[in-house]
């Protein structure tokens, strides 16, 4: 191969400036002696198809700078992936059109990556007398060039280095993904000759530079007078035009135009395609967000990205978001709060999941959800008390019925529970509530108040106990038990733990940035002026106890109602004399 270099300093010069600068003079041009060139193209599924096009293109730019004929470079094409196709031979054809419309034709295989069993290929058939190579007597160069982007599937070394036994000069290219160590195992010697690796398909023309000067070294662009919009590239005896990345050279083979990637049909962008140097990117309308897959949109949720303040749910529109409230309430003036549980008196003990599979980001979506339910609660010692409880492969405590006596107390303390990880034994959290968090000892009101006593239980996986006894035994003991699932929550166990009728006591989510929605079927059962719970003793209105507390009741709004009137009646008198005063 060294023979075939025009002038040693000349290459080396070539090889160290820029490809964008190239020696300048002008001469006599030169052409190469005969070669039998086989190009050895890995078109494995790992190819994108614009990448194998700017590869196509790059082999028809290459053939362009080559002395093509039978008495001088002879060229064969074969291509790869789990199995080796033929392109065209090296005594198929003697004009360089018909090896370009062969290159033109060409369909990508887009299977493995055997690049071992295309080198055999090569060597056994490709290079082969009876394929169009010249007779070893012969002396001419047999030269391989190999352009892969992946790690190969089989074993190169050996067979590679039986292919140079046989003088054949290999060059091997790597784009993008190619392993370096399987090209150098490859090529021949010096690597630093023989081995070439680009970030892009788009960056491969620089190989073709390099190896075209190492057929020749003379700069026919030197001359000035080619007219190549972007680059002149020299070829033995002639000279091509390239272009920059991200461009493809037009039918005059001078002026350059952007690549739109995106009118090849392959983008699968599901909203908007943006072409760009590197291919196609994918673009979302605005109000959506492009998902890991590169490719799909989803509509972005303002209400789990921002602090949006809704007492009772938020729903996202576009680029804005409102709050809601439960039906039969009203949304406040300051557009996030509702009417609240103001009349309810409840004992509510929260049995929070904190196990492993909940991981550490979601126990905080947790705890938010939490304060979400605190926050349409009347929290106080005489209205509804709250008690909280996490549970994994032990039981704790965080705060008992009876410590806290408003909503912010409450709110502050369930942000400071500290994440405990390990198992899921909801049973155990059970018997703990049965046995203590309704106590009186832990704050619950005697039962001879009938204050409803409601358990609500969140979890996301399976128990690893036994939770039938103690779930039967919580309603046995009149606690109106809420059952929350997420993610993989098992249904029979929701259902087992929450009272009847399991639809009303039921909840589920998919994931925890959408648990939202679950707390107007909360609100509606757990505030007792909306929905009473099955633990709750009605008593009947002849009842004497209950006619001198309706009596009580009337007594005291008639009273609060007198009042009313009487300032009612002074603001007018005052009113009254203001007027007469004026006159």
């Amino acid at each position: 191969m060294r023979g075939l270099l025009c002038s040693p300093l000349l290459m080396l010069l070539l090889l160290l400036q820029p490809w964008e600068s190239q020696l300048q003079f002008a001469g006599p041009r030169c052409r190469t002696g005969p070669l039998d060139l086989v190009f050895v193209i890995d078109s494995s599924r790992s190819v994108r198809p614009f990448e194998f096009e700017t590869m196509r293109q790059f082999l028809v730019g290459l053939l362009r700078g080559l002395d093509v004929g039978p008495n001088a470079t002879r060229v064969g094409v074969i291509q790869y992936s789990s199995q080796v196709q033929s392109v065209f031979r090296l005594g198929a054809f003697s004009r360089r059109e018909d090896m370009e419309r062969a290159i033109r034709a060409l369909v990508p295989l887009a299977q493995g990556t055997m690049t071992g069993l295309a080198i055999q290929y090569a060597m056994n058939v490709a290079f082969s007398v009876a394929e169009g190579a010249r007779p070893p007597e012969a002396r001419v160069p047999r030269i391989a060039v190999i352009v892969t982007d992946g790690r190969p599937q089989d074993r190169v070394a050996e067979v590679a280095a039986q292919a140079r036994a046989r003088g054949i000069e290999i060059y091997a290219v790597g784009v993008q993904r190619a392993d370096v160590g399987s090209l150098r195992a490859m090529a021949s010697p010096p690597l630093d000759e023989h081995v070439f690796l680009v970030e892009s398909f788009d960056l491969i023309q620089e190989f073709g530079l390099q190896f075209q000067g190492r057929l020749c070294a003379i700069d026919l662009c030197a001359e000035g007078t080619h007219g190549c919009e972007h680059h002149c590239i020299s070829s033995p005896g002639s000279y091509s035009c390239r272009c920059r990345a991200g461009f493809v050279l037009q039918q005059d083979q001078r002026s350059c135009r952007a690549i739109d990637h995106c009118s090849f049909g392959n983008h699968s962008c599901q909203h908007e395609c943006v072409s760009t140097f590197r291919g196609p990117r994918c673009h979302c309308r605005e109000g959506h967000d492009l998902l890991p897959d590169g490719r799909s949109c989803q509509a972005r949720d303002l209400c789990n990205g921002v602090d949006h303040g809704c007492e009772f749910q938020c729903v996202s529109e576009g680029l804005s978001y409102r709050c809601l409230c439960p039906e039969g309430q009203q949304l406040q003036a300051d557009g996030k709060s509702c009417n609240r549980c103001r009349e309810g008196h409840v004992d509510l003990v929260l049995l929070v999941d904190g196990s492993k599979s909940v991981r550490p980001q979601n126990f905080e979506l947790v705890k938010r959800f939490v304060n979400q339910i605190v926050d349409f609660l009347d929290v106080s010692p005489e209205g509804t008390r709250v008690g909280l409880v996490q549970f994994s492969s032990r039981v704790r405590t965080e705060f008992p019925l009876g410590r806290y006596g408003t909503a912010a107390e409450v709110k502050q303390a369930v942000l400071a529970v500290e994440y405990m990880e390990r198992g899921t034994m909801t049973g155990l959290a059970l018997r703990h509530m049965v046995e203590h968090s309704f106590s009186e000892a832990q704050g619950a009101r005697p039962r001879a108040l009938n204050v409803p006593r409601v358990g609500l239980v969140f979890t996301d996986g399976r128990s690893q106990d036994d939770i039938s006894v103690w779930a039967a035994r919580a309603k046995e003991e009149g606690i109106v038990m809420y059952a929350v699932g997420v993610g993989k929550a098992v249904e029979e166990e929701l259902r087992q733990i929450a009272s009847e009728p399991a639809e009303l006591h039921v909840s589920y989510s998919p994931d925890f940035g959408s648990m939202t929605h679950l707390l107007e079927n909360l609100r509606g059962s757990i505030c007792p002026e909306e929905g009473i719970g099955a633990g709750t003793e009605l008593r009947s209105p002849c009842e004497c106890e209950s006619l001198v507390e309706f009596q009580g009741r009337t007594l005291g709004a008639l009273e609060k109602l007198t009042q009313n009137l009487a300032q009612l009646a002074a603001r007018l008198e005052d009113l009254e004399n203001q007027l007469a005063s004026q006159k």
